[in-house]
């Protein structure tokens, strides 16, 4: 996948700014600048000193096309590891296309999705989980993501993939130098050392998949389903959290009868709130589709909140209470049961005797905004944040993931090997498969296709 071709694309957003952002890459690219580039004092930019930005006026012939600045890095000192330029134009659209055509014209050709980022990963400017987080820096939405995204891409996640292959390497070489001496029944590698580090090694990986749920949290933002009987303050509640009039409130039951969503930012946790049609038997068939999407959404969310009306009937309470944990099932998805309208409760009775021990029960208006902030506190106690703080890695990956339970169960397999007294050619296969699995996750074991996948969804110009 390596070539000599020197590549271009527009760096920055789409549409009119104050400045837009060229970038090129490749051996000859600088050579390339300077056939387009001309300066105040005629200086050529291939004699020019890397890291060094340069005014000037970009040429079609005697034509000016536009005054720029233009950034000099050369290889390997770039993020491509090739020499690199950023041509920084003004942000009008006619003129960065007018600039590419330039480039083009001159002989470079339109970059790929994330092609820049692929040279880089090439080159060894980075690794393969390296690479990753940069389209997930870019595309991050809360300091939480942005924190993990930063984290990953200066190599904390891949130290640690890395510390796990070096201390299998070793003792992997030496069950294979066992098997060059077969015929004398040696043993190089100590079996109880090896039993320890295997179990440490899967302790890890353990530790590693288990925080796959925070960092799909982190990367994809909590799902919050908003959920309950018509009329109880779902929509109230949903425009009270967002602080806007997102969804329609009336009096009219069935008024919500389509999912809302919207996505709040609270202390750099994503929330995606979703407010369902209210929970009834109806014969009207556009609202029974919009209670079936409120199933499906109870099915996908992480937290559900259940919202019960202060002034309503003990048994309505109590009905829509089971529904929606008959719903539920046995998941461990969260339950936080919310009795609205305590601003109209002269006295009633307690809900929490309809209630498991662990359930979550909270008081609150949604109209006045009474106890919101304890909801608030409640979602930020859910999302555990604990482990991000102590700049524990977290896996955000779905790819990485995988590799990481594929590693789990080849490395399972040689622990319950060596227990059960296995040869070492066996045992010393499943320890490579485990030591592949481990290597894809940082590319140092990949294919064409692999790369293709990850980085198509990158965007043109990284």
């Amino acid at each position: 996948m390596i070539n000599n071709e020197i590549i271009c694309a527009i760096s920055t957003a789409q549409g009119n700014g104050a400045i837009a952002v060229i970038r090129l890459s490749g051996d000859e690219c600088i050579t390339l600048c300077d056939k387009v580039f001309q300066s105040p004092g005629n200086k050529r930019l291939i004699d020019q000193e890397p890291n060094t930005l340069h005014f000037g006026n970009l040429m079609d012939g005697d034509k000016i096309i536009d005054e720029v600045v233009v950034s000099i890095f050369k290889g390997p000192k770039s993020y491509t590891g090739e020499d690199v330029v950023e041509i920084s134009c003004h942000g009008s659209v006619y003129i960065q296309q007018q600039v590419l055509q330039l480039i083009t014209k001159n002989g470079a050709r339109l970059a790929k999705p994330g092609e820049f980022t692929l040279r880089a990963f090439i080159n060894g400017k980075m690794d393969l989980s390296q690479a990753e987080a940069v389209a997930d820096l870019i595309a991050s939405t809360s300091s939480s993501a942005h924190k993990v995204a930063i984290q990953q891409m200066r190599g904390g996640f891949s130290s640690e993939i890395a510390m796990l292959r070096d201390r299998l390497l070793h003792f992997i070489s030496l069950l294979e130098l066992e098997l060059d001496f077969g015929e004398e029944d040696v043993e190089f590698a100590d079996r109880k050392q090896l039993h320890d580090l295997l179990n440490n090694i899967q302790n890890l990986i353990q530790k590693l998949l288990k925080s796959f749920d925070l960092g799909n949290v982190i990367k994809n933002g909590v799902p919050v389903a908003i959920v309950g009987h018509t009329n109880v303050g779902k929509s109230t509640l949903l425009n009270r959290i967002l602080n806007e009039e997102k969804a329609i409130v009336s009096e009219i039951a069935g008024t919500t009868r389509d999912v809302i969503e919207d996505v709040i930012n609270i202390e750099g946790v994503s929330f995606r709130f979703i407010d369902t049609a209210g929970i009834r038997e109806t014969v009207d068939t556009i609202e029974t589709i919009g209670i079936e999407r409120t199933y499906d959404r109870i099915s996908k969310a992480s937290i559900i909140l259940l919202l019960v009306d202060a002034t309503e009937r003990k048994a309505d309470i109590e009905k829509a209470i089971q529904t929606v944990k008959n719903k539920l099932g046995d998941n461990d998805k969260k339950l936080i049961v919310i009795v609205n309208k305590i601003d109209k409760l002269e006295k009633g009775f307690d809900v929490h005797e309809l209630l498991d021990k662990q359930d979550v029960l909270i008081k609150i208006s949604a109209k006045t905004g009474e106890n919101v902030d304890l909801l608030i506190n409640e979602l930020l106690s859910v999302v555990n944040l604990s482990s991000l703080e102590q700049n524990d890695v977290i896996v955000t990956n779905a790819r990485h993931y995988e590799a990481l339970e594929k590693a789990s169960e080849s490395l399972q397999r040689a622990i319950n090997g060596l227990t059960t007294g296995i040869t070492g050619d066996f045992m010393a296969q499943d320890i490579r498969e485990t030591l592949h699995y481990l290597g894809e996750i940082t590319g140092e074991i990949t294919t064409d296709e692999v790369l293709g996948n990850i980085f198509k969804n990158f965007c043109i110009g990284k």
